[in-house]
């Protein structure tokens, strides 16, 4: 079985039964969303779609390309504020120069022998650029992910420049397995470092709990400077 498609069944069983609520929350993602995107990811990872018949022959993968595009996209139209916005697609974009540039400096020929496979190299690259640009899960995941099928439509491009002879299926093969390693990396990363911060500065319920408090003090702080300055009027009247 493919890396991507394991991958997605055992992030499919987390979020079944429920150890990656915490997650879907602060993507703002239900468990039935979360369920639809990756089933729909794991059927349209069989369907190629073909679009250009010629020296270069193009076709897009439905699970590797179009569901991943379309749920970066949802998130985007999800964010709080237009700063998260473009911050998430900025990232995006610097995630795709950094893997683009690795892939023209490293060659990997089939008889080559590497300490890691390229999809992991380029998966791995994408997720810990996308988590230091994007910072959020959501912003990392949409820049990891994204990275990855922006990169295939950058080489894709480039064949169609250069004439080169060459089959291109963007989110088809290993990029699929790819895609999905770097939107989890990505989040994983951004989990990991978040929940270590949260609880270096005393946990979210502390932080909480100081900002009520310090809401109720400036409050009441309000209505005695109202109650003052209503007794001021009074006397001036």
């Amino acid at each position: 079985m493919p890396t991507g498609m394991l991958l997605l069944l055992i992030t499919a069983a987390l979020i079944y039964f429920g150890a990656a609520q915490r997650v879907l929350d602060r993507m703002r993602l239900t468990d039935g969303q979360a369920l639809l995107f990756i089933g729909l990811m794991i059927g349209g990872s069989f369907i190629d779609i073909p679009l250009y018949q010629g020296a270069v022959e193009l076709s897009v993968n439905v699970g590797g390309a179009l569901v991943p595009f379309a749920l970066c996209i949802y998130l985007l139209l999800r964010t709080d504020t237009v700063k998260e916005r473009v911050r998430g697609i900025a990232a995006a974009l610097a995630t795709t120069g950094v893997v683009f540039g690795i892939s023209q400096l490293t060659e990997f020929g089939p008889t080559d022998r590497t300490l890691i496979d390229p999809m992991w190299l380029f998966a791995i690259v994408a997720g810990v650029v996308g988590y230091l640009a994007g910072r959020s899960r959501k912003s990392a995941f949409i820049a990891g992910t994204l990275g990855i099928i922006l990169t295939d439509v950058i080489h894709m491009a480039r064949a169609f420049v250069m004439g080169m002879p060459s089959t291109v299926a963007i989110g088809g093969a290993g990029i699929f397995d790819t895609v999905v390693i770097a939107g989890i990396a990505a989040v994983l990363l951004a989990e990991l470092v978040g929940e270590t911060r949260e609880r270096l500065q005393g946990g979210p319920e502390q932080r909480e709990g100081q900002l009520l408090l310090h809401n109720e003090e400036f409050l009441q702080t309000e209505g005695q400077q109202s109650q003052n300055d209503g007794k001021g009027k009074e006397g001036y009247d």
